[in-house]
């Protein structure tokens, strides 16, 4: 008889749980062909069993999936469910060892074929797909009850999550994706608030070795709120925190989520939640202020359901396995009855005057020409601006520049400002401009006379 080992390269840890797989398919084939399986073959199963076993003490090669808890019977059947995604090659063997199924997704008499599993143990076969298992209830696989035998399949982007592969279309519905192409270096915030940053990553970093390996008690999350007047970087910051990690930053206005109808707003977060579950994604919710604000008095059954719909977005944050940066311009407006619920919370400040000077020579264009008698640490000390005002700022002056095919020199950089200074209606004093005023064009002086 042909033996039927096949020798893989293993490019990751995961690769040993998809051949095991494989080679556990290929002795059922030949077991239903009555052919006797080479004591090679089941020695070599013997020690890939073995392996596996040792790495899945670690949870290593699962480290993006919450695994943690799960019984062997579980992980194997999530394992025998993910291989078929994991590596399609095995789709053609899952469908042979199935005839008649329409798709080649494992049924539960295959997987109790596949894993030799003993009638004493079909009723915990049974509760591992379950409505209420852990398996579904972790968003990790999927059971049609309506096919036959119950056919079971991973939940969508559980694989890709797993392996690592860069993710697809993601989009919770009602987010936004941000650009995350920013670095550490690029954030101008105090050390104090950087160290907060850097230990806020700690809680999506060591997660693994705090509860699964310590046997911490999990929690969900984790959940930041980022507190600060407008342009102070709370975006920027979440976008360089996503950038580290190598995921994806989706910003949800929740001011969209919430509806005036009972039940909408439940109904919003669940689908924006949903879709996030289990992959690497940031989800960032703007404006927090108008849904966990103080909370008044109850003076008619709409105000009541109001304070259910903030228990509720706050109770699904907690049980979401992924970080939430919850941001606000108004911290006053929180209820410090929630602050117990996050995991870090970092005031933004409007920047100083180094802090600015900094932002000005970081936010202007890499390549930009710019005036030899231009110094940015100097403009910073002239006029208070907060970040976000000193990009637009920065970009109106290479604008105005380039129309002119000159470098940026002091009156393209006064006129920005001041467009920028002006933009709400409200007259700009000589004070606020500081020297720049000496560097006003007339013609822009005299167009807000």
């Amino acid at each position: 008889m042909t033996s039927i080992l096949q020798t893989v390269d293993f490019s990751t840890t995961l690769a040993i749980e998809w051949q095991r797989v494989e080679l556990l398919c290929r002795c059922m084939q030949q077991s239903n062909k009555g052919l006797e399986i080479e004591v090679e073959t089941l020695q070599h199963l013997s020690s890939i069993q073995k392996q596996v076993s040792e790495l899945r003490e670690t949870h290593s090669d699962w480290l993006h999936l919450p695994v943690n808890g799960l019984t062997t019977l579980e992980m194997d059947v999530l394992s025998i469910v993910l291989a078929l995604e994991a590596e399609p090659r095995l789709v053609m063997l899952y469908q042979a060892l199935q005839p008649g199924m329409s798709t080649p997704y494992p049924t539960l008499p295959f997987i109790q074929e596949v894993l030799a599993v003993t009638h004493q143990e079909v009723p915990a076969l049974y509760r591992a797909i379950q409505s209420d298992s852990a398996l579904v209830t972790r968003k990790l696989i999927e059971v049609d009850q309506t096919a036959p035998f119950y056919q079971i399949k991973p939940v969508a982007g559980v694989v890709a999550t797993l392996q690592g592969w860069k993710p697809g279309n993601l989009t919770p519905p009602g987010a936004m994706q941000v650009a995350v192409n920013t670095d550490w270096d690029d954030l101008v915030l105090p050390a104090d608030r950087l160290k907060m940053l850097h230990e806020y990553l700690l809680w999506i970093k060591q997660r693994h070795m705090v509860f699964d390996q310590w046997e911490g008690c999990p929690i969900g999350g984790p959940i930041a709120l980022f507190a600060g007047p407008s342009g102070t970087g709370k975006t920027f910051a979440a976008t360089v925190l996503a950038n580290d990690l190598g995921w994806s930053l989706y910003r949800v206005d929740l001011g969209k989520l919430v509806s005036k109808y009972i039940g909408e707003t439940e109904k919003n977060l669940n689908q924006v939640f949903d879709a996030a579950h289990n992959k690497p994604i940031i989800l960032q919710f703007d404006e927090a202020d108008s849904l966990i604000s103080k909370r008044g008095e109850i003076k008619e059954a709409r105000d009541r359901y109001a304070n259910l719909e903030v228990n509720y977005l706050l109770a699904r944050i907690e049980s979401h396995n992924g970080p939430c940066i919850l941001t606000t311009n108004l911290r006053g407006q929180i209820d410090t009855a929630f602050y117990r619920r996050f995991q870090m919370v970092v005031e933004f400040p409007r920047p100083d005057a180094a802090a600015r000077g900094k932002l000005w020579a970081r936010l202007m264009p890499k390549k930009a020409p710019i005036g030899k008698d231009v110094d940015f640490i100097q403009l910073g000390s002239w006029v208070n601006l907060t970040g976000g005002a000193i990009r637009n700022a920065a970009l109106h002056a290479c604008f105005l520049a380039a129309d002119e095919m000159t470098c940026v020199q002091w009156p393209h950089i006064a006129t920005a400002v001041w467009r920028e200074l002006t933009k709400d209606g409200q007259s700009v004093s000589k004070a606020e401009m500081g020297p720049l005023w000496n560097y006003l064009p007339k013609t822009v002086l005299e167009a807000h006379a």
